[in-house]
């Protein structure tokens, strides 16, 4: 078993755990609330587990040191420290809640295959013949789900810095997990920003501010940030921290920008979001403003009277992919994801991340960056 593989099992089993010990809480209170419980082990039970597995990989980057022993590359398995493994959970219990509100702001459908939280609440209701509108019931209540699942990756995050190795790492990883926090929210609004404020914006910004959401919203907090945080834990210096980060950033662009293709071309049956979904959602994307720049007047036009329209047809998406195709746009995102993915390389060329961790980021900036889903 390979220790990404060896990751995700723990990671998988320390939630299960962790919602174990949540759920006589919660339904002490009111059998009500099972479903709180159920549906937050449902919404947990998959994903690529990629921001764990990043917060492991920058663990690992710091050598060991007589302060920190377990770190380094020689700590192996990662099962042999159980506070990196809870704190890559606690990034995956905020992600799941991340996607429970975003799935909401995006009425999205589907997540991951299934219906999304809200949807799911909104049966419920519908099933149980309530009164009022399932959709605001749906709605509400996964509000009510995505924060009890922020607060809970807080809980869960404070139980792994617990085992720290010292209380000033400790300290370290809980700023930089507070700031993922705020940058992640203020990217979210920047992307609901931009999908209504492009109209009254200069077109020669419109490519400057879609990729100030990718950071934000993306970059950050999918690569960057997980990576720092498991690093931080592991005592790592101002110096190992900026290596991370600079390697990170550029590489979650790459991850970002790889996402916007497959929210255009993606095959339903492998990313669990219907085709063209970031068509429907009007999300201002890097792909949509390099589109932009190249279409002459009538398809631009085409683009901005479609775009954003929950009812388009499967051939208005056709025909929406297609000029998008025609404008060249999908090879100058795919040239930038291979300048960027490039750039994060080049950091690890001579950096003191240990060579087989630098191995294990090297292959694995593939897998973020090439994948179908």
């Amino acid at each position: 078993m390979t220790q990404s593989t060896r990751l995700v099992d723990l990671v998988h089993s320390r939630i299960d755990e962790f919602i174990n010990t949540r759920e006589s809480i919660v339904t002490t209170i009111s059998s009500d609330l099972a479903v709180l419980v159920d549906f937050s082990r449902q919404f947990l039970s998959g994903g690529k587990r990629f921001r764990a597995q990043f917060a492991h990989l920058g663990w690992q980057s710091v050598p060991a040191s007589p302060g920190h022993p377990a770190a380094g590359p020689s700590a192996g398995r990662p099962g042999e420290n159980a506070g990196i493994v809870s704190v890559a959970s606690a990034l995956e219990v905020f992600h799941a809640a991340a996607l429970v509100h975003d799935d909401i702001i995006d009425n999205s459908d589907t997540r991951r295959g299934a219906p999304s939280a809200h949807r799911r609440f909104e049966s419920l209701h519908g099933a149980e013949g309530w009164a009022g509108s399932p959709g605001d019931f749906g709605r509400a209540s996964a509000i009510l789900l995505g924060d009890l699942l922020l607060g809970w990756s807080d809980e869960l995050l404070d139980e792994g810095l617990d085992d720290a190795p010292d209380r000033a790492s400790a300290r370290r990883a809980r700023r930089e997990f507070n700031l993922m926090r705020t940058e992640v929210t203020a990217g979210q609004y920047l992307d609901i920003l931009e999908e209504r404020a492009w109209l009254t914006q200069p077109e020669a910004e419109l490519l400057d501010r879609a990729v100030r959401v990718i950071i934000f919203k993306s970059a950050k907090y999918s690569v960057q940030a997980p990576l720092v945080i498991g690093a931080a834990l592991a005592g790592a210096t101002d110096d190992q921290l900026d290596t991370l980060r600079a390697f990170g950033l550029p590489l979650g662009i790459a991850y970002q920008l790889r996402d916007d293709l497959l929210g255009v071309f993606g095959d339903a049956a492998v990313t669990g979001k219907p085709s063209g979904d970031d068509l429907r959602e009007g999300k201002r994307t890097v792909l949509i403003a390099l589109a932009r720049e190249r279409l002459d007047t009538s398809s631009r036009h085409t683009v901005d009277r479609l775009l954003g329209r929950p009812d388009l047809t499967p051939d208005q998406i056709s025909s929406l992919q297609q000029i998008i195709v025609d404008s060249g746009a999908v090879d100058r995102v795919e040239t930038l994801i291979q300048q960027n993915v490039g750039q994060a390389l080049a950091v690890l060329d001579g950096s003191d991340v240990a060579a087989g961790v630098s191995a294990e980021l090297t292959d694995f900036a593939g897998t973020v960056t090439r994948r179908v889903f």
